[in-house]
């Protein structure tokens, strides 16, 4: 904010001296407005250019120059600056200039930069130069990151953090005027070439850039004094790429320079040319190098134990998580093949995705495992009272005519599914079920995506299956899908036996994709995204 009260002040204060400096016929430059509109490949830039002569001889000028660019993403910046340019015997103006600069990102950070700048404007060659010199705090935060993943049988966390900085460096150019017309002429096209070079800390912005300027000089469509720029440029670096500009700049004179009803020498104009330097204070975004920490606990503080599939097969999997013992939380990592039941036991929590946290405090979520089974006539897991299933994916094939289960509730109460990804199939003609809930059982399924697949023997394909009038389930926000079968109504996303519960005030958002719903006289109902129910 006070930067920019600052750069507000100034303009203010352009324009009060520069009507002022209209009422004094004895300067040879008068104060003028550029308003420059840049449409781009990448972006698009508008520019309000207040330039000022302060003090000012036949052969020298003094100026003060304010600048305001407004760009597409909530970007903008200011530059105040103060020059001094001299005409030499020969045809050369030289010149040299500093700014202050203040520029809002697109991330809504704020930066100040100093630039510096020189040149020497010829008859026929420019030659000019800028250094640029950020100031203050040049890093900026952008946000944290955690992730996790298994070593062995620890989990390590990798924290960075997205930082935006500002950078400092150089550009040149060299320009050249096309002898179309007259060095005096009121047409003047000019070529340039350069490069600009910004870098701090590893990070590099870097490349070449052309551009063409055709200027023309008292147009009698216009007021005296004004003047008509067109322009085209392109730059192409490392880290943005190529880009290219068209521009045009209108210049409105605020009075004050000498009436004379010759025209300026070509010299003359050159002096109150516009200060060429870079439209931005140069900002990229990086990421830090990560701290590497051992998590320590669950994000909810319970300890863990990880079972990593580059350590333990796929057919010791079931007794790794045995071995973990009752209310026991066990995060798997990998893949397991195996052909042998996962059995869980009472209070204990198998997990893929599950949130950890460090000494530290930072916190991550594990990535998600699979268990690839194939168990025949049973389940990949079975779940046991109040055990969790979260964050996994987990498949069961079974062999022709036994059938399969992806996970079974089998007499089991205080079951949490969640956030999993389940499917069965079924070689044979037996019944596949995603989930099947028997037996007094109760269980909560949340957030899971869950399929069943038949084959085209009439077999029953069920993605949740509640067998037994003793069987309670609640269902929110899952989705469904059950296929496979050539009998019309075997493809069952929901299967609900008679007397069954399902708690119907819980029980909404959810999404059935292929399949019909099965009702054998169920208490209570569940409720899908399409706005129809089951039963």
């Amino acid at each position: 904010m006070k930067s920019r009260a600052i750069i507000v002040a100034g303009i203010v204060t352009i324009l009060a001296v520069s009507s002022v400096s209209a009422q004094q016929s004895t300067q040879k430059w008068g104060a003028h407005i550029d308003f420059e509109a840049k449409p781009g490949s990448k972006r698009t830039i508008g520019e309000a250019d207040f330039f000022l002569p302060l003090m000012q001889d036949g052969n020298s000028l003094f100026f003060g120059n304010a600048r305001l660019r407004v760009a597409d993403h909530d970007n903008h910046e200011g530059n105040l600056g103060l020059g001094y340019r001299k005409m030499l015997e020969g045809g050369w103006n030289l010149g040299g200039y500093g700014y202050f600069d203040r520029r809002k990102s697109e991330t809504g950070n704020k930066f100040n930069q100093v630039t510096l700048g020189a040149e020497a404007l010829g008859r026929d060659f420019d030659f000019r130069g800028n250094v640029y010199a950020p100031q203050g705090d040049t890093v900026r935060d952008l946000g944290t990151t955690s992730t996790a993943a298994a070593s062995a049988s620890t989990i390590i966390v990798s924290t960075s953090t997205l930082q935006e900085m500002a950078l400092k460096g150089y550009d040149v150019e060299a320009g050249w005027r096309v002898p179309v017309w007259a060095a005096e002429a009121d047409r003047q096209l000019r070529l340039y070439a350069g490069g600009y070079h910004f870098s701090d800390n590893g990070t590099r912005v870097s490349g070449p850039r052309v551009r063409a300027e055709l200027a023309m000089y008292e147009l009698p469509a216009l007021w005296k004094g004004a003047q008509l720029m067109l322009g085209a440029e392109y730059q192409d670096d490392n880290a943005r790429g190529g880009q290219g500009f068209v521009s045009v700049r209108l210049r409105i004179p605020l009075g004050g320079e000498k009436d004379s009803s010759g025209k300026m020498h070509f010299q003359e104009r050159r002096m109150a040319a516009p200060v060429v330097r870079d439209v931005d204070v140069v900002t990229r975004s990086v990421r830090s190098a990560p701290v590497v920490e051992t998590a320590t606990a669950l994000a909810d503080g319970r300890a863990f134990t990880v079972v990593n599939s580059e350590t333990t097969a796929g057919g010791a999997l079931p007794g790794a998580v045995t071995a973990a013992g009752a209310n026991s939380v066990v995060i798997l990592a990998g893949t397991f093949n195996t052909s042998a039941a996962t059995v869980l036991q009472a209070g204990q929590t198998l997990a893929g995705a599950i949130g950890v946290r460090t000494a530290s405090g930072k916190t991550a979520m594990t990535p998600s495992a699979t268990i690839n089974a194939t168990v025949s006539g049973g389940s990949a897991v079975d779940a046991a009272n109040n055990s969790t299933i979260s964050g996994l994916t987990v498949r069961n094939t079974g062999s022709a005519g036994t059938g399969a289960r992806g996970v079974g509730v089998i007499g089991a109460t205080g079951v949490t599914i969640a956030n999993n990804t389940i499917s069965a199939s079924e070689l044979g003609v037996n019944s596949s079920n995603g989930i099947v809930i028997s037996g007094v059982a109760s269980a909560t399924i949340t957030g899971n995506t869950i399929s069943a697949v038949g084959n085209n023997n009439a077999a029953v394909a069920t993605a949740v299956n509640v067998f037994s009038a003793t069987s309670t389930v609640t269902l929110t926000n899952n989705t469904l899908s059950a296929s496979g079968s050539t009998t019309p109504g075997f493809n069952r996303f929901l299967g609900l036996g008679a007397g069954s519960t399902i708690n119907t005030a819980a029980s909404t958002g959810n999404t059935a994709t292929t399949g019909v719903c099965l009702n054998l006289g169920a208490n209570g109902f569940a409720s899908f995204t399409n706005g129809t129910t089951c039963p």
